[in-house]
């Protein structure tokens, strides 16, 4: 993923940064509890498409 591209993408929904999970091919973010999907370096940013993450998963990113 493109460092640029994580600096100016925001969660659609809060409007807070992201942290991207190479492993998981996820951009997180913590506030809302939501893991966007990264499919061919493109991130798909709709929340009706976000998973839902744990609080434990949240705590571990915070």
């Amino acid at each position: 993923m493109d460092k640029k591209l994580l600096d100016i993408l925001a969660c659609p929904s809060c409007k807070s940064g992201l942290k991207y999970v190479k492993e998981e091919q996820e951009l997180i973010c913590v506030p809302c509890r939501l893991a966007y999907a990264v499919r061919d370096n493109i991130p798909i940013m709709l929340i009706d498409e976000a998973r839902k993450i744990t609080s434990e998963e949240a705590k571990q990113l915070a």
